[in-house]
């Protein structure tokens, strides 16, 4: 299998990480939806008794120790441990990286969609009679993000705080826990395949950026990538297949392999190995001006 060009990934992820970015913007949906969209969510859970963000919610808030490392592992390593697994796919592990990379991208376009069709207020930006507490506004003297959102000071504007159901935090780091788990060679990468997506899922609830079920609509979105992948891959390759296939201008001559033009071969005609005009396909002994 032909190995990818990295400068043509490098600017396929770009395009995709750009236009999910621009899209997740466009799209954020009135401040009431996404509201009534949370508390929805959050009864739900409560009637079921799943609500396992109150809880974690409590506890990173009173235990800084706690919270603090999460709220910088929730600001950085969704971009951080993504893109570094997909370079050791890339250069470990080539043969699979095209199918695993277009898994991750068609489920970050279904998460796009579901941002789309329902905008809904994470718990921390619910009313605090619900009990939440925003932990990356409450420790935000620790780190570079500011109190609007895990953006850095100043740029809290630029992102959609409306775009939590489903949590691509969970989804990008199941993805990554799949990927180390099955291709990792060592018993600590496959420890990390476990644990880094149980680790995001518990940081996502505790700082009260996500419900429960957005995590579980991340590993959903995720799951449904490797359905769809194959028929992406197939569209793609029968695109990039008419695009290479050169034009046929030998009328039907032949080539050898590295040959540029048909060789200069004498072989036995036949009523069958003439061309259109006549002369035959192969031409040392019988071109014109040449005849035996």
């Amino acid at each position: 299998m032909r190995r990818p060009r990295w400068w043509a990934e490098l600017s396929l992820i770009a395009v995709v990480y750009a236009s999910y970015s621009c899209g997740r913007l466009l799209v954020a949906g009135d401040e009431a939806s996404a509201v009534a969209h949370g508390r929805t969510i959050l009864h739900l859970e409560e009637s079921l008794g799943i609500d396992a963000e109150h809880p974690l919610n409590r506890l990173f808030t009173s235990v800084p120790a706690l919270g603090v490392p999460a709220d910088f592992a929730y600001a950085s390593l969704h971009y951080l441990v993504t893109p570094a697994v997909l370079v050791w796919l890339f250069r470990r592990r080539p043969a699979h990286y095209r199918a695993a990379r277009t898994w991750l991208m068609v489920s970050t376009l279904l998460g796009l969609v579901g941002f789309t069709l329902l905008p809904t207020c994470p718990p921390r930006l619910l009313d605090a009679a619900h009990g939440f507490t925003d932990t990356m506004a409450h420790f935000s003297a620790y780190g570079w993000w500011g109190g609007e959102a895990s953006a850095p000071r100043g740029l809290g504007g630029l992102t959609n705080q409306y775009a939590a159901m489903p949590s691509l935090h969970v989804g990008w780091a199941l993805w990554c826990g799949v990927m180390l788990w099955r291709y990792g060679r060592t018993p600590l990468t496959k420890a990390l395949g476990v644990a880094y997506p149980l680790v995001t899922a518990l940081v996502v609830m505790g700082t009260a950026n996500h419900y429960l079920l957005d995590a579980v609509a991340g590993v959903a979105v995720m799951g449904a990538g490797p359905l769809l992948a194959p028929h992406v891959l197939r569209l793609a390759d029968r695109i990039r297949g008419r695009a290479e296939a050169p034009p046929v201008v030998s009328d039907g001559c032949e080539t050898s392999a590295g040959e540029r033009i048909p060789g200069q071969r004498s072989v036995r005609t036949t009523a069958d190995d003439t061309s259109k005009w006549g002369l035959p396909c192969s031409s040392e002994a019988e071109s014109l001006g040449n005849p035996r």
